[in-house]
């Protein structure tokens, strides 16, 4: 069975998670945020999007 979930609406569930309950400040999430959109700017980038590719995978088999 193949269950499909935007991908914002996933990380949004867990970063309310990490907000509500174990007690991660705002500010912490929107600097990790923004230090992701940082780094899909750098050579990482294609590192980075393989890894999640193969990662999917794995979860979808």
């Amino acid at each position: 069975m193949t269950v499909s979930l935007p991908l914002i609406f996933v990380l949004g569930a867990i970063t309310w998670f990490a907000i509500k309950f174990l007690g991660v400040r705002v500010w912490v999430v929107v600097v990790i945020a923004l230090f992701g959109f940082w780094l899909s700017h750098t050579v990482l980038a294609p590192v980075i999007e393989s890894g999640t590719r193969s990662g999917v995978d794995v979860v979808n088999r």
